[in-house]
């Protein structure tokens, strides 16, 4: 099949920011022709990439560590999120000029509100990353394009030092996106989960890790 330039540009070019993006060549789309990609089959679920900041980007491989935190952490929102949510697990969400794949994601309502959309910021309130291999990304990149997309809660599973990272008031859109509030929480603590401003309950960090 011959790919128009209406769809992707036919020259791949080097990633030179130095958020935590990998050097290899990538490609610059925006978010309607990553669809228009997807709709003709150019990509696939098979593709292990995702859109970030314009960027088409392989995503990392996981290991087991990192597959069981993050099924851990689904199944411990899913038991205290209240009515009116659901949690998900590496599937996408769309932002203005990115389409990321949270490790994690709280999104309003029930899923068949999405069979024609992924959710956007405005559904989501909380993303989480589980982050060994890819916590520059996850601390950088990740966290750039969450905060300008106006995500009130970001979370990194940090699993090198054994913490959650918990990222809040984000700037929104801008020359430097980023999340005003950091808090960190060991293994004995407890993180709150809030939506919409109000704690719904509470996780057990070491629950979470491995």
């Amino acid at each position: 099949m011959t790919i128009s330039t209406e769809i992707v540009e036919t020259v791949p070019q080097p990633m030179t920011d130095d958020a935590g993006v990998p050097p290899e060549s990538l490609y610059r789309l925006t978010v309607a022709q990553y669809h228009a990609m997807a709709r003709e089959g150019i990509l696939t679920d098979d593709d292990p990439v995702e859109l970030l900041e314009g960027w088409l980007v392989t995503k990392m491989p996981k290991n087991p560590p990192h597959s069981v935190v993050t099924q851990l952490t689904r199944e411990a929102l899913a038991r205290i999120l209240p009515s009116g949510w659901y949690v998900d697990a590496q599937e996408p969400i769309t932002t203005a000029d990115s389409e990321p794949e949270p490790d994690v994601v709280v999104v309003r309502g029930d899923r068949r509100q999405y069979l024609n959309r992924h959710p956007g910021p405005q559904d989501v309130v909380l993303v989480v990353e589980v982050a060994d291999s890819t916590l520059q990304r996850d601390r950088s990149l990740k966290k750039r394009l969450y905060a300008a997309a106006g995500i009130s809660v970001y979370w990194i599973v940090n699993l090198l030092d054994g913490q959650i990272e918990v990222y809040t008031d984000p700037s929104g859109p801008g020359e430097q996106p980023d999340y005003h509030q950091q808090q960190n929480y060991g293994p004995i603590d407890t993180v709150p989960l809030m939506i919409e401003d109000r704690e719904v309950g509470r996780l057990t960090v070491r629950d979470l890790l491995p």
